[in-house]
């Protein structure tokens, strides 16, 4: 068993972690028996149905809302597309345009047997698991030829709006050391119900997610990695309603890292608990296929709720997403579980418990690439303090091995970064990683210390709360508040209306394949 350099006791790890299995399999029992629109129209997508109608509506949601419509969802999109293209002999992308156009009808086409319906399917199946494999494969040759950043990466943000504009600070950011870049989806994308099509030019604190926009900056990213010899990550964001549909177009264009938590979801947008989790395990398993590390957003509850009192529930989110990305298949080297520097500057030896907290999480997921998150609640107009809150926050990152080093800016809660921010703040984390580098393995905490206890409080506390929510169930716990002092209800929130029961005819083989049972 490891030794723990904060004095934890690794069979209550354990203990809180079998609780968490349990909390995450009830989850996984509901998850089993429902689907969604938006997993609907993510096989749609994944069968290589695409487009726009001639009023901009996807092809994906003009097939699902055809069965919908009819009641007939709950059979899936599998057997009547795929017995449509047993019957008439088209591709998937010709029977949606049948549908789109009126000419087809497809739930009044004789209905074959299932066997023979998914034999119909199995080359277009193939093919898109062929194309993700294809990408995955691009990136590990990449990886292997060209090399990358050590770790914690460099990750930093672009969102101009315009995916255009966004290349050009993309590609200056990488020039300047960053890693991982991260474009910042538009304000309330999350709440579409359908995914935009095409490059898009504009948006609102960030930029439309679209699988053109994906192919753009994956090629630009290429191009400038190739240029500064280290494979630049690109990262988007997968949460809100149409979770999967994202997941699988990050997938097929070659996205590296991708914001993936219902939990964000419900608490930050109101998205119904139901619809979102079962939408997050279909893409969770596309992204553990696909490679893809996934962020989850513990971090945002230390915006809403006090850093030092209510750290326990951040490490007792992170134990149940980390067993719920393992019911999706998805690896603990995928898993970038999130935590936050967010205690007030105020707070007396503020650095020592973000120090035991860090390092807390780093011992419990020792394979987790995980994405440690700047201080964002208390920076001000003073950018000399939020330059030296960030540096503080770079010396933990640094000291406790974290994954993904997500670089706080001066101009934090001023205005959307200049690249030149962008350039100090690369600058500061380069300069404290290279001056503390193993800074790690030199100091050890004082038994009986500040540090130590710490660890162990904040263990015990998420402990108690995971042992509380067992008996309840997680829907519970998110109607009372458990997590960010936001309550959320089971039956409130959008989408619940694209939550539908599974039907006797009901297949998705994608899952099996995509989790190696097939």
């Amino acid at each position: 068993m490891q030794e723990s350099k904060v004095g934890l006791d690794f069979n209550k790890v354990a203990h809180a972690r079998e609780v968490a299995g349990r909390i995450a399999g009830g989850v996984q029992d509901f998850v089993q028996g429902y689907t969604t629109v938006a997993v609907e129209r993510t096989i749609c997508r994944l069968l290589g149905i695409d487009g726009v109608d001639e009023n901009g509506v996807p092809l994906p949601n003009i097939v699902v809302d055809e069965l919908k419509a009819k009641g007939l969802l709950g059979q899936g999109v599998m057997y009547y597309v795929g017995n449509a293209v047993l019957e008439t002999g088209k591709t998937p992308q010709a029977v949606a345009d049948g549908v789109c156009d009126g000419s087809l009808d497809i739930t009044a086409l004789p209905l074959h047997k299932e066997a023979d319906i998914r034999k119909a399917l199995d080359p277009f199946v193939s093919a898109s698991l062929e194309r993700i494999r294809a990408r995955r494969a691009r990136r590990e040759e990449y990886i292997a030829t060209i090399g990358e950043g050590a770790k914690p990466y460099l990750y930093i943000i672009v969102a101009t709006g315009n995916i255009y504009e966004d290349v050009v600070q993309a590609q200056a950011g990488a020039r300047q050391g960053a890693d991982i870049i991260a474009v910042i989806r538009t304000t309330g994308q999350s709440l579409l119900d359908y995914v935009p099509y095409g490059a898009t030019t504009e948006g609102f604190g960030g930029t439309f997610a679209t699988q053109e926009n994906f192919r753009i900056m994956r090629k630009a990213l290429d191009e400038v990695g190739e240029e500064v010899g280290r494979y630049i990550r690109l990262c988007n964001y997968c949460s809100g309603l149409c979770m999967p549909e994202i997941a699988a177009m990050g997938a097929l264009e070659g996205l590296d890292v991708m914001l993936n938590d219902a939990l964000y979801g419900i608490l930050f947008r109101d998205i119904n608990m139901q619809r979102t989790l079962i939408d997050q395990y279909f893409s969770r398993v596309i992204n553990g296929f696909a490679g893809v590390i996934i962020n989850t957003g513990e971090d945002n509850y230390l915006t809403t709720a006090d850093a030092f009192e209510e750290a326990h529930t951040v490490l007792a989110s992170d134990f149940i997403n980390e067993q719920l990305a393992l019911l999706a298949g998805l690896p603990e080297e995928q898993m970038g579980l999130g935590h936050a520097f967010e205690m007030d500057p105020a707070l007396e030896n503020g650095f020592l418990y973000e120090l035991a907290q860090a390092q807390m999480l780093r011992e419990i997921f020792p394979k987790a690439p995980l994405k440690y998150m700047p201080p964002t609640k208390f920076m001000t107009g003073n950018i000399f303090r939020g330059h030296l809150q960030d540096a503080l926050f770079n010396i933990i990152g640094q000291w406790t091995h974290q994954g993904l080093q997500l670089l706080g800016m001066p101009t934090e809660a001023i205005h959307t970064p200049f690249m030149s921010d962008r350039y100090l703040s690369i600058e500061n984390a380069k300069y404290i990683f290279n001056n503390m580098k193993d800074i790690g393995e030199e100091v050890e905490f004082r038994q009986g210390g500040i540090i130590r206890a710490r660890a162990a409080k904040v263990l015990d506390d998420a402990t108690r709360l995971l042992e509380a929510m067992e008996s309840e169930g997680l829907f519970t716990a998110l109607e009372k508040g458990i997590f960010a002092d936001v309550k959320r209800p089971k039956n409130g929130g959008k989408g619940l209306e694209g939550v539908t029961l599974k039907a006797e005819n009901y297949f998705n083989p994608f899952i099996d394949l995509m989790k190696g049972k097939r």
